[in-house]
């Protein structure tokens, strides 16, 4: 079943075409990896499949009803989540009230310190449930956001960028997580590190100059003349 798709997505920003009619389609039950080279696009279709950003024209469709007119709050409710919209990580709280804090949006009483504590232990920041989340790393900042998806238990996942800052052990964690977690949700992933790519995804999405270069399955995606040239640097 189709759980997210795009039609004709376009965005421009005083002039510039950021985005041109993307027709995008993302199965239930799928990790699907967006890369392409900076500037290609990914952050802007994202942030209009997620509300952030309103598109020039064309549709959204998420569970079979158009919601390109429905803002970023109301696509959360619907169960769609994103590391950068859904989270606004509080500096001066510690790490398991900003969990909650998203918990909250669904649960109530026990329910929330449960939750959120599965949460924290899943992403391994449990150890540092009363650190403020402002002094935590950049990496485990990522984290406690990738945190605050899960315990909503939403129906798609959008994760932007999500190992950046991370070490080698913790993207090696992330990848198990991933794997983990693509029998629960829907997963789209704006990623950059290869190996995350072609360990994780399903199939992938290549982007360049806004326009879908190409899409198919991690190992098509390597071999594509076109995506070495634009993207991999090896064409």
């Amino acid at each position: 079943m189709t759980l997210l798709s795009t039609r004709g997505l376009s965005k421009h920003f005083d002039g510039l075409q950021a985005v041109t009619d993307v027709d995008f389609d993302l199965n239930e039950g799928e990790v699907r990896a967006l890369i392409g080279p900076n500037g290609a696009g990914k952050t802007t279709l994202v942030g209009m499949i997620c509300g952030r950003i309103p598109p020039s024209s064309g549709t959204v469709q998420f569970d079979n009803a158009d919601i390109t007119a429905l803002p970023a709050h109301k696509r959360i409710l619907r169960g769609m989540a994103y590391t950068f919209q859904i989270t606004s990580v509080f500096a001066r709280l510690p790490a398991a009230e900003n969990v909650a804090l998203a918990a909250r949006r669904r649960l109530q009483g026990d329910a929330v310190e449960e939750a959120v504590d599965d949460a924290l232990n899943r992403v391994g920041l449990l150890d540092r449930r009363d650190e403020e989340a402002g002094n935590l790393s950049y990496g485990h900042q990522r984290l406690l956001e990738i945190a605050m998806g899960l315990v909503q238990h939403p129906r798609l996942l959008i994760l932007d960028e999500p190992t950046q800052g991370l070490a080698d052990s913790e993207i090696d964690a992330f990848k198990a997580l991933i794997r983990e977690l693509s029998s629960e949700a829907t997963i789209l992933l704006i990623e950059h590190n290869m190996s995350v790519v072609m360990e994780t995804a399903d199939r992938v999405t290549v982007l360049n100059f806004g326009e879908v270069l190409a899409e198919g399955t991690p190992q098509e995606i390597h071999e594509n003349d076109a995506v070495q040239a634009a993207y991999l640097g090896t064409g």
